[in-house]
């Protein structure tokens, strides 16, 4: 019996010191993050929807960007190359092309494990949150990133990396839920089906981090 113990705890131990390894998040995510700038020039909050099974994309933003107010609502459709500029007030949308691959939430095989630990606290069942933190280069790039996800399920948590520009950049996601309960959000509105492709020659390729300044 003794042996028998022993043995289980064996596995057991083993099973807790299985190193991590790089993952993809659901593909179906909604919830909301914050986006923030070391050199202070921008702030801001967002809803997002993510849907990697159909390639889409929705954020509801509002914030501030060089101390100016801005509220911003944009849909980006991969597979069609089309996002969309909703203003769902006025009833108005503006399309245009949209000229980047989509990039599924997850983290690369090539990435650094920096290591493991709990967010809040390990005193008591549900005061903690086990985490991964990962690094490697962003693409294009001579920077890195740095990137946290939940141990199970890997849900994301945060994301930092550098640029030129702004300094440090630092994004926070929170309220996560797996599954979208309002699909129709991710198609365009029935006032967008007239927009017509307005195109702008010296406009630079749409990212993650241009969504929050290029257009305020």
């Amino acid at each position: 019996m003794r042996a028998f113990v022993v043995l289980m705890c064996f596995l057991a131990l083993g099973c807790l010191a299985q190193r991590p390894h790089p993952c993809t998040s659901p593909p179906l995510l909604s919830g909301a993050l914050t986006v923030a700038t070391q050199n202070e020039k921008l702030w801001a909050y967002a809803k997002y929807l993510y849907d990697a099974l159909g390639q889409r994309t929705r954020l509801f933003e509002m914030g501030t960007y060089q101390n100016q107010s801005f509220t911003y609502d944009v849909l980006l459709l991969y597979r069609q190359g089309v996002m969309y500029e909703i203003d769902d007030k006025n009833k108005k949308c503006t399309k245009k092309p949209l000229k980047i691959d989509f990039h599924p939430m997850e983290i690369p095989k090539d990435a650094s494990l920096l290591g493991q630990a709990i967010v809040g606290s390990s005193s008591g069942p549900g005061q903690g949150l086990l985490v991964n933190t990962w690094m490697g280069d962003l693409p294009q790039s001579a920077g890195k990133y740095m990137s946290t996800v939940t141990e199970f399920g890997c849900i994301p948590v945060s994301t930092t990396y550098h640029t030129d520009q702004f300094g440090w950049v630092v994004t926070n996601l929170f309220d996560n839920v797996i599954g979208i309960l309002d699909p129709q959000y991710l198609n365009p509105p029935p006032f967008c089906q007239e927009a017509e492709m307005t195109t702008d020659d010296g406009e630079e390729p749409v990212s993650f981090f241009s969504l929050f300044t290029k257009r305020h």
